[in-house]
């Protein structure tokens, strides 16, 4: 098969996502789901949407480490606690306009 977006293989390798998700909950990611680890190799290992194989996309998958997965969850935490705190902050402050 030639080459493609990563995006235009999803619906192709979504049983390879459902694996690594099943995978990831034997390890104690029990919050793991086939979107995350789509974002998470989005993110850590297909920057910028390359184009790739159909079976380099599955590898990619398949390789894809325990280790990977929780730097992206611990990235998306932060940045969810940020998000969070602004909008906190964003809600006091109208909050505190209206009293």
């Amino acid at each position: 098969m030639d080459n493609q977006h990563v995006d235009a293989w999803k619906d192709m390798i979504y049983p390879a996502l459902i694996s690594k998700k099943e995978e990831l909950e034997m390890l104690g990611y029990e919050q793991a789901t086939p979107e995350d680890v789509w974002k998470c190799l989005s993110v850590k290992v297909w920057k910028g949407e390359p184009e790739k194989r159909l079976h380099e996309m599955v590898q990619d998958i398949f390789h894809l480490k325990s280790s990977v997965y929780l730097s992206y969850l611990t990235i998306q935490s932060y940045e969810n606690d940020d998000l969070a705190a602004s909008v906190e902050a964003l809600l006091g402050n109208t909050e505190n306009k209206e009293s």
